[in-house]
């Protein structure tokens, strides 16, 4: 069986990044890697919901700024992540890291 060449599978990626239900996962399991990655993911999200340069341009961020952001050693100030999330029609909600009680 052949493989399938590297741009075929970013290709089916970004496709199921349409979907804000895969993009939610997806960025979930991200976070929970590291900061970086998960600014890597959130670029590929950015990319098949928007473009950069129209995200950008919702999120009132310098294309050139954001590129950096979301790269894997981006570091975007908590505002301006907010905004891009919001742009993208996403946000964060929190869970307990641990089932146990608080003793």
């Amino acid at each position: 069986m052949k493989e399938r060449p590297a741009e075929d599978e970013q290709d089916e990626l970004i496709g199921r990044l349409r979907d804000p239900q895969y993009c939610s996962k997806y960025l979930s399991a991200a976070f929970r890697d590291s900061a970086g990655t998960f600014l890597v993911a959130l670029r590929n999200v950015a990319s098949a919901q928007k473009g950069i340069s129209k995200l950008a341009a919702e999120a009132g961020v310098n294309r050139e700024n954001l590129y950096r952001m979301l790269s894997e050693g981006g570091n975007p100030r908590l505002d301006t992540l907010w905004a891009v999330l919001k742009a993208i029609g996403l946000r964060v909600s929190l869970e307990p890291a641990s089932t146990k009680p608080p003793t």
